[in-house]
Order: structure tokens, then sequence, then C-alpha cells
């Protein structure tokens, strides 16, 4: 594993030099200050609720690494003040979909930090955030000497066809995509990194029924006090050192932990399956988009009698989703 953690960070460290600063502002992160990392192309459409959402939240500053967008996203980044931005136009798979440029840019920007590593449609849900703040959250952790902070990956849709109900700029995507699945999950541990393995909801019942071990995984570690040997192995699912990983109970107890609100599945989903299945940038040969572009010729429904409507984060730990653990 300490070999494998080099690999990756020697990795980082190379592909730093397909990083092009368009603006920087890294001297406005403060210290404490909780940073966001992100990886986009073509976004442009859902930026202005994602940064509000997470200002909201009590982010400190935004580090984003724009992969070759043509749709205004660079442009409009490069205006907000709390943005601090990169191009990179290289492959987003050689870089091991994104992941190296971000590990490079947590191990220069993000140290001593608590870092959140989220995609443009991932939106963090933790227990009491409606009413505190990030930092309440992190000083906690911090409190007891707690490093790293799991979430399960939810995803929303919208209840019909998900081209029905057009999005529009600045809006809360939960509006139109505020449905999910309470069950159909299974978990295992990875005995290698530790972690658990998390798969199932709507993508494993719709795209892959027939081979649900194939579905995406939703084990993610989004929020991390990044130290400088740090390193994601692969995404957001897992971390190396090792330890990083154990964002679980194994004696009957019950850790905090939050969600990731996934609100991929809007009217303008299609087309980036469109796109995505002939650049062939993605994880497996782009596996999950050859399935999503199938199914979609159908006109796909994710919604079911199971289906169960969003409502708040309690909702979610009272499914067992998510849990304040002992953080009241």
């Amino acid at each position: 594993m300490r070999l494998a953690r080099k690999r990756w960070l020697i990795r980082a460290i190379r592909k730093r030099r397909e990083l092009t600063p368009v603006v920087k502002r890294t001297q406005m992160a403060r210290r404490g200050e909780v940073l966001l990392f992100c990886t986009l192309r073509n976004e442009r459409i859902r930026l202005p609720y994602f940064l509000r959402y997470y200002r909201d939240l009590g982010i400190g500053h935004f580090f984003f690494v724009d992969n070759g967008s043509d749709d205004g996203s660079r442009e409009y980044l490069a205006e907000q003040p709390d943005v601090s931005l990169w191009s990179a136009d290289a492959s987003y798979k050689r870089s091991r979909f994104g992941m190296d440029w971000i590990n490079w840019l947590l191990r220069r920007y993000g140290t001593g930090h608590w870092t959140l590593v989220v995609d443009v449609d991932e939106f963090f849900v933790f227990p009491f955030g409606d009413t505190r703040p990030i930092r309440a959250l992190t000083d906690w952790l911090d409190a007891y000497s707690v490093r790293s902070f799991g979430a399960m990956l939810v995803d929303m849709y919208p209840k019909g066809p998900i081209d029905a109900v057009p999005y529009r700029e600045g809006q809360n995507p939960m509006e139109i995509a505020c449905w999910f699945d309470s069950g159909n999950y299974m978990i295992s541990k990875n005995p290698v990194y530790g972690n658990l393995w998390i798969q199932g909801g709507p993508r494993a019942r719709v795209f892959f029924p027939t081979q649900p071990a194939a579905a995406p995984s939703l084990n993610k570690i989004p929020l991390v006090r990044w130290e400088r040997g740090y390193v994601y192995a692969a995404s957001t699912h897992m971390l190396l050192p090792r330890g990083l990983n154990l964002v679980y109970d194994e004696v009957g107890g019950e850790k905090t932990s939050g969600c990731l609100l996934h609100a991929k599945f809007l009217n303008t989903f299609p087309h980036k399956v469109e796109e995505e299945v002939k650049r062939r940038e993605h994880f497996a040969a782009s596996r999950e988009y050859l399935a999503y572009h199938e199914t979609f010729k159908d006109n796909a429904d994710l919604w079911c009698k199971w289906s169960e409507k969003y409502i708040n984060w309690r909702q979610l730990e009272i499914l067992g989703l998510m849990s304040k653990g002992n953080w009241a």
C-alpha cells in the first residue's frame, strides 16, 4: 500500500504539467476554511446553483479543473471571486478520470485544510446541515481526531421521463429530481483497502438489472482533513493511507455519516450521454454511459412504486442511509 500511495502521488506530480492556470486566487483560501475541489466539463447551466449551495454551506474557496468545456463554463467560473481555476485539455481517462489533477491540487493547496471533493451534480448533506454550517461539522470532527467523513451517494430522479421537465439555470435540481430509492442497496467490504462498497439504487435497478454487480459504486469519502501524503486511489471511493477508509463502525455502533444527493438525471442528461458515448473517456470503456444510451432509447422512467420523495436529512437518517451518530 505504501508503494501504491507513492505511485499515485508521483502520477499526480507528473500530471500537474497538464494543468494551466486560468485564474488563481489561492491566497484567498484562509487558514481554517473548508475548501472544495471539482473537475468538470460543459456544466455551465448547473454552476450558479452549485456555487450558491456550497457557499451557503460555508465553503471558503473553490478549486476547479475545467476539462475542455466549450459552453462558457470556464469563462463563468473565471469571473467568480471565490474561485481558482485551471484548464486541462488532456485526456480525462488518462488522468485517472481527473483524480491525478485533483490529487495534485489537494497536495498543493488542500494540505492542512478540511477538503470536500464533489462533482457538479453532487450535493453534500450532513446531520443538522439545515441549521449548522459545514465548519460546525469539521470542528466536531477535529475535536474527536476524526480525519475523514463518509457519505453515501443517493441517486435522485424525477417522476416520469427525465427530459419531461426542463431544468432552468440557477434552479435547485431537487425541485425536479426529488425522488430516490429508499432501499435496494448491497454493501460489502473491500478486503484490500478496507472501505465499504455500496451498489444498488435506480442505476442498478434500471440500467444493470441482470448485472447488479456491474452497477456504479455509491460509497464516497468526500470530506477529508487533508495532509501532504494522502491520495485518492479511485475517485472519492477510497483513499490511502487505508485508515482514512474506516468511516464506519464494526463493533455495533454507528459513526456519523452523510449523503451526496446525486442530481444527474435531468433533461440535460441525454445530451451528456450522447457526448460521452462518443468520447469514451469514462471508466471501463464508458460501460456506464453505454448502458444509459441503450436504456434511454426507450425513454426510461426511473420512478417506481417504491420510490421515496425527498424531504430532508432526517428522512435519510430514518431510512438508514446516513447517521448523526453521537453528534447532537
